[in-house]
């Protein structure tokens, strides 16, 4: 009996750890970040106006009919964005004519620096299908709650400065519910299905 109630409390705990990891615990620079049960908001029930390298306002309503990937991030990042932006042109790349079909959208966290037209400039290094937005701070905020994520700006030596962020790829399916959450340099064998599952 006692070794069938211990089965039974590994199997529990299995379980748990399986949903959270399923649910999301993304990365941050230097640790995890625990969602605490707190998952994005479904794309339909986000508000802010945002705008892209080629300076079009975009709201997220406008991703709705499409799958969409999202990350977060700054065009002065020295590790974390250019590593995951060359991950997701590795993923696109792997998906072929799919890709196509979903939103992919860089959200700059550091709007001070990334104007439309850096974004523009940066985003040339990457795959063409990646869409880059800036804007109001206040609008960056309004959207880094509704995904839940978090960032913050980190003095730097000099008097610069650098940002600390989310740095999960965000996976919402076309009707616009959060689907998954792809980490921080995730193996592309892992990767890559979790993506085709939200395009349909």
């Amino acid at each position: 009996m006692r070794s069938a109630t211990l089965l039974r409390g590994v199997a529990m705990a299995g379980a748990a750890v399986v949903f959270m990891l399923s649910v999301g615990w993304w990365q941050t620079r230097d640790r995890a970040q625990d969602a605490a049960g707190v998952l994005p908001l479904s794309i339909d029930r986000m508000s802010f106006t945002l705008m892209d390298q080629n300076g079009k306002t975009v709201e997220p309503q406008d991703w709705l009919g499409r799958p969409t990937m999202v990350f977060f991030g700054f065009t002065w990042c020295p590790d974390i964005c250019p590593t995951t932006l060359s991950d997701i042109s590795g993923w696109l790349e792997a998906l072929g004519p799919q890709a196509d079909q979903m939103n992919t959208v860089l959200i700059s966290v550091d709007p001070e620096r990334d104007t439309p037209e850096v974004l523009d400039d940066y985003l040339s290094n990457f795959d063409p299908r990646i869409t880059g937005l800036t804007g109001p701070l206040p609008q960056i905020e309004a959207a880094a709650e509704g995904f839940r994520a978090t960032y913050r700006k980190v003095p730097a030596e000099e008097g610069d400065y650098t940002m600390d962020h989310t740095a999960g790829v965000f996976l919402f399916d076309a009707d616009g519910r959060f689907a998954n959450i792809i980490d921080y340099h995730e193996d592309p064998r892992y990767a890559v299905p979790k993506i085709t599952r939200i395009i349909k």
